[in-house]
């Protein structure tokens, strides 16, 4: 937590109003989102049990499972999400943009015309929480392997055929939400979170009405009363007012309603009374859905405070990479590749770790250029200086054949960067990218003079409009405006026996011929249960 988040939070707690913590829109916000609001049973991971979904806040979809034990019912389930939530995802892959590029050929050095699609858009799913993105995301690593009764060996327990692409989708969607700065799935509370600073404790801010009820408490309410009403207040039965919004449910609500419901709905199932049988599953829907409402009108509670903020300059490079994303991965469905694997072979994963690294550099660059307030952090940190041009000396280096411009400018700021003499500076909010160095810093009179070394045109006097003037409001920070390339990796068939060696599929042709290799040992016969997706995942 940065000194400026800290500050804010204790700011809340004596205003008892949530701080703002940026004055733009850090994260795209699509203009039909998909919200999905998850429920899931209690005492086992990833059984779902309930999920409010839809793009139309007046007209929610609400799906359910009576018996989470049922294996057909849970079948069904996802069957159902399926053909709520694909329609909307592969929506997008239909118009695309032609892009073309050139790309040499390193044998021959000769160009050609390269010409690739590009989705004109992509699908955004938004949950409530972060455990709503875990959830989604073990749904997605439980489907994704399933056989279905259209494979050649079913096996037993076969799938919809629809539910394997799903879980694909999904896991696509959740490797992607770890990517910095990605907005195909988000959950609510990171975002608000990343926007208002409240006084409560990160973990109390993924309580969606207590997040809510510090930034926008109902009239007559401080923040803090809200925020305890919405995590504490109960009804006449017991029950919250407002309930978690997924993916946990709450134990009263367990053992005293939703327990005795399924109880009876299996009783009816038992008696063989389909009339009874309905009426009990209609129960459980009702109850479900008492659940589930308030999370999702607090949903879109939350979508127009944030749509209220104007969006950052940079949001539309970010939501590229985003449409890219989702482009490849529309083409590796379409080309019948096999799912993503259970795990990363060691430059894959390699890979990713570095796209994330490399990805939260260019998120922090890039929100600090956007926000005065995300850079106010790096100014109170020592890692950038902001402040008013008194006076520009113009200089010259003549060390070398031809004098070359290296005006001195002196800045008053009351800011104290982290830097000795000679120290490089990047200048934030110029015309163009424009480095310096750090020449003096005079903490009595309030003043740093810098030099400026590039950015002024390859003439002897500099180019106008590239200096700037007394009065000028200027800012320069200490670390580069642009993220830095890791170093390359190797192909995945090069990867070194340190690190596990080539993948399986290539593992045989990486032998020596001369070193008897001895026959592997028969494997146990997996469960009837998990054979399906073992040996899909074999396959992949």
């Amino acid at each position: 937590m940065s000194m400026l988040t800290t500050l804010a939070r204790m700011e809340a707690v004596r205003s008892g109003h949530a701080q703002p913590l940026a004055t733009v829109r850090h994260r795209h916000l699509a203009d039909r989102p998909m919200v999905v609001v998850p429920l899931a049973a209690a005492g086992e991971a990833g059984a779902p049990l309930a999920v409010m979904l839809g793009t139309d806040r007046d007209r929610p979809v609400l799906l359910t499972v009576p018996q989470p034990l049922d294996r057909d019912r849970r079948f069904a389930f996802l069957a159902d999400l399926a053909t709520e939530l694909l329609p909307y995802v592969e929506g997008f892959g239909e118009q695309v943009e032609l892009l073309s590029k050139e790309v040499k050929d390193p044998e021959t050095g000769e160009k050609t015309e390269v010409v690739r699609e590009l989705c004109a858009d992509a699908p955004q799913l938004l949950v409530p929480s972060s455990g709503g993105i875990e959830f989604l995301g073990l749904l997605g690593r439980s489907t994704r392997f399933r056989r279905t009764a259209e494979d050649p060996e079913p096996g037993p327990y076969p799938a919809p055929a629809r539910v394997p692409l799903l879980g694909r989708w999904l896991t696509h969607f959740r490797d992607r939400a770890q990517v910095p700065g990605s907005s195909l799935l988000l959950a609510m509370t990171d975002l608000l979170g990343r926007h208002w600073a409240t006084g409560q404790s990160r973990l109390e801010d993924q309580h969606l009405g207590a997040l809510l009820g510090w930034i926008a408490p109902p009239p007559g309410m401080s923040g803090p009363q809200a925020a305890l009403l919405a995590e504490t207040g109960r009804d006449e039965q017991g029950q919250l007012l407002c309930p978690p919004a997924g993916p946990s449910t709450d134990p009263r609500f367990d053992s005293g309603l939703l327990s005795p419901a399924i109880t009876r709905y299996d009783a009816a199932r038992t008696l063989g009374d389909s009339r009874a049988e309905a009426a009990r599953e209609q129960d459980i829907n009702d109850l479900l859905a008492a659940v589930l409402r308030p999370g999702w009108d607090r949903m879109w509670q939350g979508l127009d405070l944030l749509r209220a903020l104007p969006p950052a300059a940079h949001l539309p490079e970010r939501w590229e990479g985003d449409r890219w994303s989702y482009t490849s991965h529309r083409d590796r469905v379409a080309a019948g590749e096999p799912p993503q694997p259970v795990r990363d072979d060691a430059v894959t994963a390699a890979r990713k770790l570095a796209q994330r690294e490399r990805e939260q550099t260019r998120l922090d660059i890039q929100e600090a250029l956007d926000d005065p307030l995300a850079m106010a952090e790096h100014r109170l940190a020592g890692e950038a200086l902001a402040g008013e041009v008194v006076q520009v000396e113009l200089v010259y280096d003549t060390s070398g054949r031809s004098p070359k411009p290296r005006p001195l400018v002196t800045v008053r700021t009351a800011d104290r960067p982290h830097g000795d003499p000679g120290r490089e500076l990047y200048r934030a909010n110029g015309p163009a990218p424009q480095k310096a160095e750090l020449v003096e810093r005079d903490a009595a009179a309030g003043t740093v003079v810098l030099r400026l070394v590039n950015g002024m045109g390859r003439k002897k006097e500099p180019e106008p409009g590239s200096l700037p003037e007394p009065g000028d409001q200027v800012c320069f920070t200490l670390f580069e405006l642009t993220a830095r390339q890791s170093a390359p990796l190797p192909e995945p068939e090069d990867t070194p026996w340190t690190h596990g060696g080539p993948p399986r599929s290539s593992a045989a042709d990486a032998t020596p011929a001369l070193v008897p290799v001895p026959a592997p040992a028969p494997a146990p016969a997996p469960a009837p249960a998990t054979a399906p997706a073992l040996a899909t995942a074999e396959g992949a």
